[in-house]
């Protein structure tokens, strides 16, 4: 593995390989897998199987956040082992009462790169998908269910993988096009287990999809998107002017360069590379991309990346859906760990949102261009807090933006980006 120069701190952003692959032994916080002897007066770390109990019985900090076409607000929370939603007609001021999504608790990943995600029809329909957590180290099941009547009700849970071994089923995207089709996309190891049996190396784990015409009734058979992802940085999906979803991933190139792939779920179109950074890493950032895709087609992507030739945050955009893509922009202050990117356009506007840390302070930093990515104003600080605090969430209803974050202090909140800033 390559040596890595990266800003003090940072390999905070970075999980071992441990924390991803079930095979692979505990790492030291850096990031480095392989090394499992503790230091001469520290203690040794903890096996996996405590690791992730641990992690399980954590309270969750995730909060999900998004607007329905009629402009309410939903919050998606994690409570007791149930998906809470709570919706507000004053943008935050305001919450009704909370509805159970789940009737049966369970084990509902809800933070960092894995929470559950919302997305809405255009008749009342609220859907869910979530990442159910299982007892055996870093295994998953996606799971799934819908309202049909506002989100005063949900459908039994039902569980997307076709694929049910104990094994990494995890880090689901959610997204709903014009015609009403729900499209399911996640990380799999269903083919790097099927690699293993064989005594045959597979690097990573794969993407899958699912895809459901019926308004989530039912899915269609899952669907191999690519081989060799990145184990635990989220996958982001868009839809363009078509319908069709486009999702971004962390890739595995070569032995372990970790840049990002992006790919239309069409069946035809071929895996696009966005960046060339050559990170080479033998472990999972676990810090995902971000897309969006402009009503003109264009597609705007943002990422991290540790590449010791330029680390930090960037940007890039695309005018032939993903075929060619900008020169990558540096994004926040590197100094300052910037980290966890979101991007949102709507027509000519495009905004970036991400975290800073300031001492003890996380900062919330935003971004803007007028032109669809081509020059960019000033970034300006919307907010801080002290203590633990979620990864921001850039939302919008028509076309106003917003930023939605979640703090242990001030809990959530919902920010308009200033006027200034506002189409």
């Amino acid at each position: 593995m390559n040596n890595i120069t990266l800003p003090a701190g940072w390999f905070a952003l970075i999980l071992p390989l441990a924390g991803c692959v079930a095979s692979a032994p505990v790492a030291p916080p850096a990031g480095h897998s392989g090394h499992t002897a503790a230091a001469p007066g520290k203690p040794a770390p903890m096996d996996r199987d405590t690791m992730w109990k641990n992690a399980l019985a954590r309270a969750p900090l995730a909060a999900t956040a998004a607007f329905d076409p009629d402009g309410r607000l939903w919050v998606a929370s994690v409570r007791d082992g149930h998906i809470t939603l709570r919706h507000s007609l004053d943008l935050g001021k305001n919450f009704g009462e909370a509805v159970r999504v789940n009737p049966e608790p369970e084990f509902v990943a809800a933070d960092g790169d894995n929470r559950p995600k919302l997305a809405f029809g255009t008749r009342g329909e609220v859907y869910v998908s979530w990442t159910q957590s299982l007892e055996t180290p870093f295994s998953g099941h996606v799971r799934f269910s819908r309202s049909l009547d506002g989100g005063r009700r949900f459908s039994a849970p039902i569980t997307i993988n076709d694929n049910r071994a104990a094994i990494s089923h995890r880090f689901e995207a959610l997204g709903v096009n014009a015609r009403g089709q729900i499209t399911l996309a996640w990380l799999d190891k269903r083919d790097a287990s099927a690699a293993e049996q064989r005594g045959e190396k597979y690097t990573g784990l794969a993407v899958y999809y699912a895809q459901s015409d019926d308004s989530g009734r039912s899915f269609g058979a899952n669907r191999k998107a690519a081989d060799h992802s990145c184990e635990c940085c989220r996958v982001a999906m868009a839809m363009d002017p078509s319908g069709t979803p486009v999702i971004v991933w962390r890739h595995v190139y070569g032995k372990n360069v970790r840049d990002h792939a992006m790919l239309r779920l069409d069946g035809t179109s071929p895996p696009q590379r966005v960046a060339h950074d050559n990170w080479e890493i033998d472990a999972c950032p676990h810090h995902g991309p971000a897309l969006s895709i402009a009503a003109d087609g264009s597609y705007h992507v943002a990422w991290f990346t540790g590449a010791a030739t330029r680390p930090g945050l960037f940007y890039a955009h695309s005018t032939d859906a993903g075929k060619n893509f900008s020169a990558p922009l540096a994004v926040g202050n590197a100094q300052a760990q910037a980290g966890r990117p979101q991007v949102l356009s709507l027509g000519d506007n495009v905004w970036l949102a991400w975290k800073e840390l300031d001492g003890r302070t996380a900062v919330l930093r935003v971004q803007r261009s007028p032109d669809g990515g081509r020059s960019w104003g000033a970034p300006f600080t919307l907010a801080q807090t002290s203590g633990a605090s979620d990864h921001p969430q850039l939302i919008h209803h028509k076309q106003r933006a917003y930023v939605s974050w979640y703090s242990a202090a001030e809990g959530h909140r919902l920010f308009g980006v200033p006027a200034e800033s506002q189409p």
